[in-house]
């Protein structure tokens, strides 16, 4: 069992030969990306209590999602319990440092993570919106729905930034000064319902799933404070090693067909060598703006 060192923290790595993904990625493959890009991964997710979709299988394994402190957790990895519903408490761990995102990637994992830090449950410092295509539709009708979300949040004051899903889609986050997330969703709602009633045919803002085909579902769900968002830079479980990738918008402008931001573990580290952090505004509490 291989034994790395890691900012001064010994981490043993287990079965780095592994087939996860139907390509042919193995694990330490998977393990090498979490590394070179821990450092960037790690502001979005440091303070925030992590979900993590496990899925040590592959995708097309036993994929469970987890927010508790897994067995064998080190003791220098931070936890805190964090207040629930109905007056529970879940104790999750915290990613404070590179060793910790190594540490938790060594599961074999998705990154979540809700709009709101463990210092101040349930108030948002992110507004997030989560484009899904319906069948035939594609990201590139998200393209279009993002360009118009874009320049309506602009119009109230807030920055969108985007980036792939790492799925069918896009999601937008926009920094927040803190807000309690009740509001934040209402007006997340409010957006949506706007979106659908001024492209009509193009997008919907109700979960109904027998509307869905061929339409962009916006959902405003996840900034419910129960809620969390595949983090950027994350992996996803998926048919191929595919990464949620933060975006230019001019790349969003561009799209003309769904393999055009379909980005993967091989991508990404040369994105961060010409881009660095397109998303680094999130955690910059000076690009943080109220909402209307």
């Amino acid at each position: 069992m291989p034994v790395v060192e890691v900012e001064g923290r010994r981490l043993q790595l287990t079965n780095l030969d592994k087939i996860i993904y139907p390509d042919g990625t193995t694990k330490g493959e998977v393990l090498h990306y979490y590394a070179v890009t821990a450092a960037v991964l790690l502001p979005h997710l440091v303070d925030r209590p992590l979900s993590l979709l496990r899925f040590p299988d592959g995708p097309e394994g036993e994929r469970f999602f987890t927010k508790n402190v897994p067995p064998g957790t080190p003791d220098w990895v931070t936890v805190r319990d964090v207040p629930r519903s109905k007056g529970r408490t879940i104790r999750h761990v915290l990613a404070q440092d590179v060793p910790s995102v190594v540490w938790v990637a060594n599961l074999v994992v998705e990154f979540h993570v809700p709009q709101w830090t463990v210092d101040a449950p349930g108030v948002a410092d992110r507004l997030v919106f989560d484009l899904d295509p319906g069948a035939p539709a594609t990201v590139v009708e998200c393209c279009e729905v993002a360009r118009w979300l874009r320049d309506r949040l602009a119009a109230d004051g807030l920055t969108a930034y985007p980036k792939t899903s790492g799925s069918k889609g896009l999601h937008l986050l926009c920094p927040l000064s803190p807000v309690d997330s009740a509001r934040a969703s209402r007006y997340a709602r409010g957006l949506a319902v706007e979106a659908a009633a001024e492209l009509p045919g193009l997008a919907i803002s109700e979960m109904a799933r027998h509307r869905r085909p061929g339409r962009v579902f916006i959902d405003h769900s996840q900034n419910a404070a129960a809620k969390t968002t595949a983090a950027p830079y994350t992996l996803r479980a998926r048919p191929e090693p595919t990464v949620s990738t933060p975006l230019t918008w001019d790349e969003v402008e561009r799209c003309a067909d769904p393999g055009d931001l379909v980005l993967t573990l091989r991508e990404v580290p040369d994105r961060l060598t010409d881009h660095g952090d397109l998303m680094a505004d999130l955690h910059d509490p000076t690009h943080a703006r109220p909402l209307p």
